[in-house]
């Protein structure tokens, strides 16, 4: 019997987290799920994402949507962030800039040896769909050490399609990327920024599919051609399935297990509590108007991260009462997962090492929320 030795398929890129964008599938919602107004810089609903939101008197929503059946077998994908015009703005600023997008951590570009003439191309590829034909603008831009910007317009339209783009160092024959100031330290900082712009006023203007530092302008986002998602609020945009990845071509959307997904956004944002009526946590009376818990996270934060909350107290068998402020006690945190938080108290007196259960309101939603976004 004869054997033949088949040689197994090439398959280009195939590492594994090869996707720079962490949540691009959409899958991650800690904070919010339903429409939520967004804010100037805001991670408001969908995980890892931010907004930008300057300059108008116009509003938007982001929510999660579901997708049908057939929109999962065109993209691949369960979810995708929604936004909706809420409250038009047909006259656009100069300084009007409005969008959303996603920051990377430093030490996360290092594969793209930025900086160095042997600086690689990057392909990113993503499924989107308006309420009708539009163009907006999808940008790249790197925050690290000087700050250099790449843009591209994008044809939207009332299908689902897939858009790649293939971003070279040298877009527009520059050597601004391969210089010394292309390079993005190895570190927990700002590296990369991919931002889609759905406004923009003149002062964001620059020339499309090359590097551009600062020049005469602040930033460059637009080639003054794209629609106003603000004109009307018949108008949506739908994004899902967001790929940032070395190589000059795209490969299959990564999927990751859920678990692994909301791990990598944990080291970002942790909603520790959520909910009503739940015990989250024990407590130590410090003193008449204060007590003390250490929580723990899933994992190390990126960062000494800050506090938010509503909703929340804490009570034994007889006392409740209300949390009023929060104070991280980085001195007392032994690192970025372990931290020591204090709770201000109202309502009534604290015994000092008195046992308590801090817990969320019963009538409202309440949480504790640790932040060391970017």
């Amino acid at each position: 019997m004869t054997q033949t030795k088949v040689a197994a398929p090439f398959v280009e890129n195939n590492a594994n987290f090869r996707n720079l964008i962490i949540n691009g599938d959409m899958n991650i919602w800690q904070r919010a799920t339903g429409a939520t107004t967004v804010t100037d810089g805001g991670y408001n609903t969908l995980d890892r994402w931010h907004n930008v939101f300057y300059g108008t008197d116009g509003a938007m929503t982001s929510e999660r949507e579901a997708l049908s059946v057939a929109d999962q077998a065109t993209t691949g994908m369960y979810y995708c962030n929604l936004l909706k015009c809420t409250t038009a703005d047909t006259s656009i600023a100069t300084n009007s800039i409005v969008g959303f997008r996603q920051t990377i951590e430093a030490q996360n570009c290092q594969s793209l040896n930025y900086g160095t003439s042997a600086a690689k191309n990057v392909t990113v590829s993503f499924y989107a769909k308006a309420n009708a034909s539009k163009t907006y603008s999808l940008n790249l831009w790197k925050r690290d050490s000087t700050t250099y910007y790449w843009f591209k317009d994008i044809s939207v339209t009332d299908s689902w399609q897939k858009f790649t783009y293939v971003i070279t160092p040298t877009a527009g024959s520059t050597s601004l990327i391969t210089a010394s100031g292309g390079a993005i330290a190895n570190d927990n900082g700002e590296g990369l920024e991919l931002t889609f712009i759905l406004v923009a006023g003149t002062n964001y203007d620059g020339t499309a599919d090359t590097w551009q530092d600062s020049g005469s302008d602040a930033q460059h986002f637009y080639d003054g051609s794209i629609d106003n998602f603000l004109s009307s609020t018949d108008n949506t945009l739908r994004i899902t399935g967001v790929q940032l990845e070395v190589g000059d071509q795209a490969t299959d959307f990564e999927h990751l297990p859920f678990d692994v997904q909301l791990q990598r956004c944990q080291r970002y944002f942790y909603r520790f509590a959520g909910g009503t009526s739940e015990v989250f946590a024990h407590a130590i009376g410090s003193n008449s108007t204060s007590a003390a818990l250490v929580t723990t996270s899933p994992v190390e934060f990126r960062a000494a991260p800050s506090a938010s909350h509503a909703n929340l107290a804490i009570q034994d068998t007889i006392n409740v009462l209300a949390v009023t402020g929060i104070t991280i006690r980085t001195d007392l945190s032994a690192n970025f997962r372990t931290i020591y938080v204090v709770l201000a108290l109202s309502g009534g007196s604290v015994e000092a090492f008195r046992p308590y259960f801090a817990t969320t309101d019963g009538s409202s939603n309440g949480y504790l929320d640790l932040s060391a976004e970017l």
